[in-house]
């Protein structure tokens, strides 16, 4: 019995020491694997909030904020005022560009956090701008069609306004208590004079003393439209050249952005955080989608529309209508030929007598001596 024991004893230390030779050999490993660990918990703290690209869809980036307003409500007070400025402005009707600027759309929403559908129009509009109203009403300026070098700037503006939307900053500052209705706050891309016309045209004004919050908003509408370029396929880097397109023309004319983004970070400051939020939170890809060749279709077919839509100045202007020929015009126009009939037999008579007769221009000029 007592061998039996020793047995036993010198088996379990001999087990102990095998475990202990082969944890030693795996140390420098698992020094690698917590090493990497680290770094990526590191990493991911340094991330903006609401960074998983990978559940996009299935997260709740509403959480924390302060909504009293449920989904169903939202909607309602979308479509009712989505009612009363397609009264006031005037849609692109075409189908083919109609379609395709809906198919872009919905294809950015459903990579998207929305929790609500949307309907997506075209304003004939030149102000490069677009917007959205609680709810998922989207409207996009044909200005915006034509200022867009291809495909992938215009699903940029088109998913920060999605962004907008999923985030529900409409139903946010409505609940806050901010503005005294949800309906004076049509969100635009641009903001400044370029929206401030399509919310004068519907009677919509945006109280200045809320632009601190709308500054958060469009930040966090930036780095949500990255993520659903990203996740649909985009080149997120698109959404960067277009704000650089913006500050060139700041630079053509000083003054004219900072006016535009008088409500919004300015151009500099988004730029910034787009390169920033692109390098911490979108992982590199081997290749993008850039634009198609229907975009380029699409935006010939819409200029050629502007071209034939008369300008205003032209509509505006009188129109002649030429009278009826009447009996006594026939009279009129009988003495008219006689007399030119007979002036035509004295310009030839003139004329014989030009050819004896020199003209006066012709005779030398005399200078006297003084």
């Amino acid at each position: 019995m007592i061998f039996k024991i020793a047995r036993i004893t010198i088996a379990l230390a001999c087990a102990g020491l095998i475990f202990n030779a082969v944890g030693f050999a795996q140390t420098p490993q698992q020094k690698e694997e917590k090493k990497q660990q680290e770094e990526k918990k590191k990493a991911d703290a340094k991330k903006p909030k609401d960074s998983d690209i990978d559940n996009i869809g299935n997260r709740n980036i509403n959480k924390g904020s302060i909504n009293f307003m449920s989904l169903e409500k939202e909607i309602a007070t979308g479509r009712e005022l989505a009612a009363e400025i397609e009264r006031e402005i005037k849609l692109i009707d075409d189908p083919v560009i109609n379609e395709y600027v809906n198919r872009v759309g919905q294809n950015l929403v459903r990579n998207s956090d929305a929790k609500v559908p949307f309907t997506i129009k075209v304003v004939e509009s030149d102000e490069v701008n677009a917007f959205a109203l609680p709810g998922g009403f989207f409207y996009v300026n044909s200005g915006l069609i034509l200022a867009a070098d291809d495909e992938s700037e215009l699903a940029g503006v088109m998913a920060h306004e999605i962004a907008h939307v999923t985030a529900r900053h409409g139903a946010e500052q409505a609940s806050k208590g901010q503005l005294i209705n949800i309906a004076t706050i049509p969100l635009i891309f641009l903001g400044g004079p370029a929206g401030f016309g399509i919310r004068q045209a519907s009677g919509l004004l945006i109280p200045m003393t809320f632009l601190s919050f709308n500054r958060k908003a469009e930040a966090e509408a930036d780095k949500l439209g990255l993520q659903y370029m990203y996740k649909t396929g985009y080149d997120p880097t698109a959404a960067v050249s277009f704000f650089e397109k913006l500050q060139a023309k700041e630079k053509a004319k000083p003054g004219t952005m900072n006016k535009l983004f008088s409500s919004h970070p300015p151009t500099d400051e988004r730029i910034a955080m787009e390169k920033t939020n692109i390098e911490l939170i979108l992982p590199d890809r081997e290749q993008y989608v850039v634009t198609t060749s229907e975009f380029n279709k699409i935006k010939s077919q819409l200029a050629a529309l502007e071209n034939r839509r008369p300008a205003e100045e032209e509509s505006n202007k009188p129109t002649l209508r030429r009278r009826t020929t009447s009996t006594r015009d026939d009279d009129d126009n009988k003495s008219t030929k006689d007399k030119d009939v007979k002036a035509d037999e004295s310009k030839k008579d003139d004329e014989k007598t030009e050819k004896t007769d020199p003209k006066e221009d012709d005779r030398p000029v005399l200078k006297r001596r003084p």
